[in-house]
């Protein structure tokens, strides 16, 4: 089975920027011990400091989809609500 790859971009609004920073940065280490979690990354774009990306690795799209549905998620959405501009989700599976 392919692992499935994931680019998370999330556009805080200005003025919340540290605030969704914390935030996203809660998620880490809840994250990194989920079954099927190979890689969770977070950047912060260099030009847009309110650009957060996480490049993420996971083993499957089950084990993905099981992650989107974590109570340190649903946390994360209620302690960053009002705060945040956008959000995108990219499902990748690598092809070289």
């Amino acid at each position: 089975m392919q692992a499935l790859i994931v680019v998370a971009t999330i556009v805080a609004k200005a003025g919340a920027e540290q605030q969704v920073e914390h935030a996203l940065q809660k998620l880490i280490a809840p994250t990194r011990m989920e079954a099927g979690c190979i890689q969770y990354v977070l950047h912060r774009d260099l030009d847009q400091p309110g650009v957060f990306v996480f490049i993420e690795t996971w083993q499957s799209r089950e084990l993905h989809a099981q992650h989107m549905q974590s109570a340190h998620l649903a946390e994360y959405g209620r302690s960053v609500s009002g705060l945040v501009e956008s959000w995108d989700v990219k499902l990748l599976n690598s092809l070289a």
